[in-house]
């Protein structure tokens, strides 16, 4: 289990939820939340990295605030002033860097969703940052404006469904040759059969155990190289 913590967000403060391997240090990873906010799923999914070895931290970026139905989510994810987001997942970074137990080669950062997009775009915010796994990325790239040249040496992974319309979708295309283009290393799954939210077990209606499993592996294998 892990714990509440706050940190430095540029002149103001940020909440998470910090999850560390027992007695050991590791390589540090952000999980950034979906749209309903800061829930169960996000802070177990925190846990699972710890188990695995590395400390993970997931910023509250709707400050306390979590949706139960999709128009509240929605609501929240229209809400989210970019800015600050970008400033909370900077300063998310920066604090990991900052910590004892952190070792390895710079950040990562693993989103889902809402957080699959916000965590593509933060190789793009952050030097700590380096190296990024979205898993089904839908926000349109115009609300971030990434400056996807800042992606030189940095290394990314996504994570497809088919519902979504699979890494051949116009989003991801962009996405990974801008990545290309810059410099970055970039690989992308697909997922045949799978919806939207395909990796939350909470929601049992989309949840494909098979792939969120290879899924999870990608993950792991992933941040191993990249991070350790």
């Amino acid at each position: 289990m892990g714990e509440k913590v706050s940190f430095a967000s540029n002149g103001g403060t940020c909440e998470g939820y910090l999850a560390v391997p027992k007695g050991a240090s590791g390589p540090a990873v952000i999980v950034i939340q979906e749209w309903w906010g800061l829930v169960g799923h996000i802070t177990a999914v925190a846990d699972r990295f710890a188990e695995a070895g590395f400390v993970a931290l997931a910023p509250d970026l709707y400050h306390g605030l979590i949706a139960q139905e999709p128009d509240e989510a929605r609501k929240l994810l229209m809400g989210l002033a970019m800015d600050q987001a970008a400033l909370d997942i900077a300063g998310t970074a920066k604090y990991l860097s900052d910590r004892d137990d952190v070792s390895g080669r710079g950040v990562g950062v693993v989103g889902f969703c809402m957080g699959g997009s916000l965590a593509l775009w933060s190789a793009t915010l952050s030097p700590e940052i380096t190296a990024s796994v979205a898993f089904y990325p839908g926000l349109p790239w115009e609300r971030m404006a990434p400056k996807w040249q800042n992606y030189s040496g940095k290394s990314a992974q996504i994570h497809c469904s088919e519902s979504d319309g699979t890494s051949t979708a116009p989003g991801i295309q962009e996405a990974v040759n801008a990545i290309k283009t810059s410099g970055g290393n970039v690989e992308t799954f697909d997922y045949p059969g799978t919806h939207h939210a395909f990796f939350n077990e909470d929601r049992p209606e989309v949840y494909d155990s098979k792939a969120s499993v290879t899924a999870w592996d990608r993950t792991i294998s992933f941040f191993n190289s990249t991070l350790a």
